[in-house]
C-alpha cells in the first residue's frame, strides 16, 4: 500500500480548482475510438473515505478484458486533498488514485471510473481529469444521472437512451441487466461514447455494475480497514 502526500501545488480554493478544470478541459480528446472491448487490459479505480479521520483510500484493479480475471491490483491511502464541493469531487481523489495507478506492475489499459467524465456540470469529471493527467483512455460509469435528464431505456439489457443537459448529449443511460435500473456512461478521454457503452456491457456479464468497479470498490474498502488496524 502506498502512502500519499497532498501535492504542494494542489488547489486550495474553489476558484483555483475551477481554473485547473478550465485549463485541462481543453486537452480532452474526443475523436479517438479507444481500445476494442474485450481486448487487452481494463482497470477499475475507486475510493473509500473515512471522513472522521480525513482519510481516503484508492484502489486500482487490472482485469484481463477477455476473461475478466484479475491481473494486478494496487492501493494507496492519503489525506483527503480538497473539501467536499459538488462538481469538484475529483480534487478530493486524484492524488490518491494516481498513486494507486502508479503502483501497478503493468500498464492499466482502459481505465473505468466510478463516476463521470463529460457528464459533469463543467464537462470535466473524474474520468476526464484522470485521462488528461495520465494520457490513458478513460470512461465514467456512474450509479445515478447526477443532475441530467434521460428517458428510461427499453427493458432488455443493452438498451440505452441519451443523458441530456438541455439538448446536449453528455452520456447515455445504459441497461446492463434486463429490467434493472440503468447505469450512466460518459466519455472521459480518448474513447467514443459508443465504445464506452460497449466496454460497459462487456464488463457486466452478471451484475448491474462493471466488474472493474465491483473489484475496485471491495479493494479500497479493504485498504481503508487495513489502515484502521495499522
Amino acid at each position: 500500500m502506498t502512502t500519499v502526500r497532498i501535492p504542494e501545488d494542489w488547489p486550495a480554493t474553489e476558484e483555483q480548482a475551477r481554473a485547473v478544470q478550465d485549463a485541462l478541459r481543453a486537452r480532452v480528446i474526443l475523436d479517438e475510438p479507444g481500445p476494442p472491448p474485450g481486448t487487452g487490459r481494463v482497470t477499475g479505480v475507486d475510493v473509500a473515505y473515512d471522513d472522521e479521520r480525513d482519510v481516503v483510500a484508492a484502489a486500482a484493479v487490472v482485469l484481463d478484458a477477455s476473461t475478466l480475471d484479475v491481473v494486478a491490483e494496487a492501493t494507496a491511502v492519503g489525506r483527503v486533498s480538497f473539501p467536499y464541493v459538488p462538481g469538484l469531487l475529483a480534487f478530493r481523489e486524484i492524488p490518491t488514485v494516481l498513486a494507486a495507478l502508479d503502483a501497478l506492475p503493468c500498464p492499466p489499459g482502459l481505465v473505468v471510473c466510478d463516476g463521470y467524465g463529460l457528464a459533469h456540470p463543467r464537462r470535466f469529471g473524474l474520468a476526464s481529469h484522470l485521462g488528461v493527467l495520465t494520457g490513458l483512455p478513460t470512461i465514467g460509469v456512474a450509479k445515478n444521472p447526477f443532475t441530467f435528464a434521460y428517458d428510461d431505456p427499453d427493458t432488455p439489457r443493452g438498451s440505452s437512451s441519451a443523458l441530456l443537459a438541455g439538448a446536449e448529449e453528455v452520456g447515455r443511460a445504459l441497461r446492463t441487466r434486463d429490467a434493472v435500473k440503468p447505469v450512466f456512461v460518459s466519455v472521459g478521454h480518448r474513447v467514443t461514447l459508443a465504445n464506452a457503452c460497449a466496454h460497459t456491457l462487456a464488463l457486466t456479464p452478471e451484475y448491474r455494475l462493471p466488474e472493474t468497479t465491483r473489484r475496485a470498490d471491495a479493494l479500497c474498502r479493504q485498504a481503508l480497514r487495513a489502515t484502521y488496524s495499522a
